[in-house]
């Protein structure tokens, strides 16, 4: 019997402050200094107005659920063996969206504009994933 892995991201020169940060449990996001926007994912321009004026800020971690979805089949060998899991897309307080799995939690709470809060998963001793985790409103 094999022991399935996950799939892992691959750092980029443009994406590696975001993975850096999640590995030390932070979540940052772009933010322009010039029009004030924020944005994700990680590009070399602001999509607002192509300024190339990106820093990195950090996210308070906290938003709503867009829109998800509950898995009851696997995408892949390593997913197979944790169905049924949820995938949402979640809407930072910061305005700006990203897709990640709803982890420890009940998924029949799990409900658009839910609350969540991120958490992090250590895939390797390099790579943590940002997941998020109903707030406790939801799991009480």
């Amino acid at each position: 019997m094999t022991i399935e892995t996950r799939a892992l991201p691959v750092a980029t020169d443009l994406t590696r402050p975001f993975w850096l940060a999640a590995k030390e449990g932070k979540l940052v996001i772009q933010h322009c200094t010039s029009c004030n926007r924020n944005q994700f994912f990680p590009r070399p321009f602001c999509l607002q107005c192509l300024s190339p004026e990106l820093e990195w800020i950090q996210s308070n971690g906290t938003g709503s659920i867009y829109t998800f979805t509950i898995n009851r089949r696997g995408s892949d060998p390593y997913m197979n063996a944790r169905v049924p899991y949820a995938v949402a897309m979640i809407e930072l307080d910061e305005g700006v969206r990203l897709l990640a799995n709803i982890v420890d939690s009940v998924l029949e709470q799990i409900q658009i504009g839910g609350r969540v809060h991120v958490t992090f998963e250590a895939l390797t001793e390099h790579i943590s994933l940002p997941q998020f985790r109903l707030t406790s409103e939801q799991t009480a």
